[in-house]
């Protein structure tokens, strides 16, 4: 049964946010909910079947809670829109909530699957945050770690990396060990110095050893206590190097390893210690799993779709080669009572 239904929004700054330029973001709440928005001086009225409508209504009264943190988008329609249809409205206001402050940057979850990420690391002495491109993995884990090292929780925040990637070594590239690692830190380094509120704290907390960037292999014999350990990038370590780096757990430390392991660079006979870490490690107290999904990227709506279409094209090449593999094996077989 199609109904109407009207919201008042006394909030004029939200009302224009809530359109976006030429109504592209009303549009866009029209395609997920599958209704119609009317405008009015100061209201909106939504027409279609009454359970769109009610959610509709529901991802606008969460829109407009959201207009007041930051601009809104085609990423915070999709997201808010994304919750409200797994029944999870109610979270977007602690989604609101859950602010992380680094020195001169706020920071909070744009998804639910953000949220969930979050609460694990603040729940957990190990999280395994995995997920494609753009989820915010990484960007979240360093702002955790700055609020905790900010809020004396740890007295030191250690960011690392396999020095492993896109089928690149080490030894191709000019100077000395550190200018060669250096471009495989590179975006700890960025996301350190945004979330510090500029290079000259980030620097000043690097020259009092607060903060320290090495790679993998640096962390073997340590014992790291009272310490926010990120391993980006662990889709590239073998199971070996993430049995060390686990190891290395500390009295009063975290641990965020994060991960995408659908980009693997390591040679196709070595296992992912990641892939290995997640199914090992899954039912063990104190360490948590959280899966980043599509609807969780923040980057450019683009990417998104980039990732979904890879994906498809993967698994259908995946399934080419299982087809191509099982019409082989009759052909070998019949070759075989030939012979005989």
């Amino acid at each position: 049964m199609k109904i109407s239904k009207e919201k008042k929004i006394n909030d004029y700054t939200a009302f224009q946010q809530l359109f976006g330029g030429l109504d592209t973001n009303v549009r866009l709440l029209e395609e997920e909910f599958g209704v119609s928005v009317f405008t009015g001086a100061e209201s909106l009225r939504i027409t279609g079947e009454k359970g769109d409508v009610e959610s509709a209504a529901e991802a606008i009264d969460a829109l407009v809670s959201l207009s007041r943190k930051e601009p809104l988008g085609p990423q915070q329609i999709a997201a808010v829109a994304d919750m409200v249809k797994k029944g999870g409205g109610h979270d977007v206001k602690e989604l609101l909530a859950a602010v992380t402050v680094g020195r001169g940057k706020t920071v909070y979850p744009k998804s639910i699957g953000q949220k969930m990420y979050c609460d694990a690391i603040r729940g957990n002495s190990v999280t395994f945050g995995i997920g494609p491109a753009g989820t915010g993995k990484t960007y979240l884990a360093v702002a955790l770690a700055v609020d905790a090292l900010k809020n004396r929780e740890v007295d030191k925040i250690i960011l690392t990396r396999p020095a492993v990637e896109a089928g690149e070594k080490l030894g191709f590239l000019p100077g000395d060990l550190a200018d060669k690692v250096d471009p495989y830190l590179r975006p700890l380094y960025d996301a350190l110095e945004e979330l510090m509120g500029g290079s000259e704290n980030y620097i000043r907390n690097m020259e009092r050893g607060l903060v320290e960037i090495a790679p993998l292999a640096y962390m073997r014999g340590r014992t790291l206590n009272r310490s926010f350990i990120i391993l980006d990038e662990a889709q590239n370590t073998t199971k070996e190097q993430m049995k060390m780096f686990l190891t290395r757990l500390g009295e009063g430390s975290k641990m965020v390893v994060t991960g995408d392991d659908t980009q693997i660079d390591l040679p196709r006979s070595v296992q992912s210690g990641l892939t290995h870490a997640e199914r090992v490690l899954k039912d063990v107290k104190g360490v948590a799993v959280v899966r980043l999904e599509y609807c969780d990227v923040v980057r450019h709506e683009l990417v998104s779709r980039i990732i979904r279409a890879y994906d498809r094209a993967e698994r259908a090449e995946a399934a080419r080669r299982e087809r191509a593999e099982e019409s082989e094996v009759p052909s070998a077989a019949q070759n075989t009572s030939e012979e005989e």
